[in-house]
């Protein structure tokens, strides 16, 4: 079952649920897939719907962020919600051990000796964290590591 039919599901569930934060969230993924589908013109792959999701999910986190520095608890609170919402549909997350081996694997295999090579450790950790771990946490991790 494709993402879109189980987003399309989901309304439906939401609709007779009267959730319309649920409603709205779902929406906007699916409005956000259905884009994406056009400008490509052509039925999305797995990887692409990921993408798509992960960076729905990257934008509300740092929605989050901002909100949180400006003090606005009625704002964090909706957004966690839709938070919680994006990540049902995301695959399940790596844990901080696993993505400090993932990381530790990639510095072994480019041989990756200082913080001149995270490009290069980067590169070859995002696609196997793509969609199970937020960004910045991998950054954070492999500059840690190079560091040690």
């Amino acid at each position: 079952m494709t993402l879109l039919t189980t987003l399309n599901e989901d309304i439906k569930t939401a609709m007779k649920a009267k959730d319309k934060e649920t409603l709205s969230v779902i929406r906007m993924l699916k409005a956000a897939l259905q884009n994406e589908q056009i400008n490509i013109g052509k039925e999305l792959s797995s990887e692409e719907e990921l993408t798509i999701l992960s960076r729905e999910m990257k934008q509300r986190r740092d929605s989050l962020a901002e909100f949180l520095n400006a003090d606005r608890q009625d704002l964090v609170e909706k957004v966690q919600g839709e938070i919680a919402i994006v990540e049902k549909y995301l695959p399940a997350q790596l844990s901080e051990e696993e993505i400090k081996e993932i990381v530790s694997q990639a510095i072994a295999k480019v041989s990756a000796s200082s913080m001149k090579d995270i490009g290069a450790v980067m590169g070859a950790v995002m696609p196997q964290t793509k969609g199970k771990a937020d960004g910045n946490q991998v950054n954070k991790i492999v500059r840690e590591l190079l560091n040690s």
